[in-house]
């Protein structure tokens, strides 16, 4: 994967997916042990808020012996004070690697296009690759990837959602998305992950389930949407009832950060079924292995 671009879940093989995630593991238990990127700088652009992106990829960085640069939406204003390819190409002169954190997808995907660096999405509109990394790490932690866990996705089908697909797909995990009408993923990903179900029923749709995932209803940039998404979401709330109808050791997921009392209830997300402080330790591990595979 050396100088390749991560812009989405389906840019790895089954096998470079697994070798990542067994990577991930190893950082994990020596955290200090491997310095694979000494010397080299990764450009950290961001038009979106972050805790989890930005310690996560900046704190990975350090602890390979390398450095990050943080770009905040003032110091670049990507695409309106200069374009996407002029930032892609100056920074391909001075750093190793660029992960960007922004609202369009096109944007990943212009800086990837004009970069002679690896360009790793740390979140788009379109997907959030990262966070399915660590996700799956935290499930072949709790459940094994080789049990074929059946994992559940309850709620918008947003850019978690597509990513999640895209690596149940590639790493063949049984995954179903239970979601409202009209609120389902993208066609394009529904096709290309034709054995990934989609309902509308909620209680239905986690029956049995190993891992339970939900996100928050109106994401970044959904603001104006809220209220009417409250209203659309209500019966799609996870809670003790929509957790008794999954398996009885059935684990709770969230890309956090959470609104408790909407997406989910305190009662479930503060409960030992919770795994949600696993999954954003282990954005800090896959990411780890993600930077080394592709920068060092």
């Amino acid at each position: 994967m050396k100088g390749t671009d991560f812009l989405s879940a389906a840019d790895i093989t089954a096998r470079q997916a697994t070798d990542l995630l067994d990577s991930a593991m190893r950082l994990k238990a020596d955290r200090l042990g491997c310095r694979a990127l000494a010397g080299r700088v990764l450009a950290m652009i961001f038009e979106k808020p972050s805790l989890r992106t930005r310690v996560s990829f900046e704190t990975g960085m350090v602890q390979l012996g390398g450095h990050a640069i943080y770009l905040a939406p003032s110091d670049i204003s990507l695409g309106r004070r200069e374009s996407v390819g002029d930032v892609a190409a100056n920074l391909s002169r001075m750093v190793d690697g660029i992960m960007a954190r922004v609202f369009e997808h096109e944007k990943v995907v212009g800086l990837a296009a004009g970069a002679d660096v690896p360009v790793i999405n740390g979140l788009s509109d379109w997907e959030h690759p990262c966070q399915a990394l660590a996700d799956f790490q935290t499930i072949a932690e709790h459940r094994g990837l080789a049990n074929r866990p059946t994992l559940v996705f309850v709620g918008d089908g947003n850019n978690v959602c597509h990513s999640l697909m895209l690596l149940a797909k590639t790493l063949d995990v049984p995954m179903r998305v239970a979601c409202p009408v009209g609120f389902e993923p993208d066609p394009a990903i529904c096709a290309a992950c034709p054995d990934i179900e989609v309902v509308h029923d909620p209680l239905a749709g986690v029956s049995g389930a190993d891992v339970i995932y939900t996100d928050v209803w109106a994401s970044m940039g959904q603001e104006d949407s809220a209220a009417h998404r409250k209203q659309v979401f209500a019966s799609f709330q996870v809670n003790a009832a929509l957790m008794a109808r999954a398996k009885p050791d059935a684990i709770f997921m969230h890309c956090l950060p959470a609104h408790r009392g909407e997406e989910v209830t305190a009662e479930v997300i503060d409960s030992p079924r919770s795994v949600v402080l696993d999954q954003a330790e282990n954005r800090l591990h896959a990411q780890k292995a993600l930077l080394v595979a592709l920068m060092g």
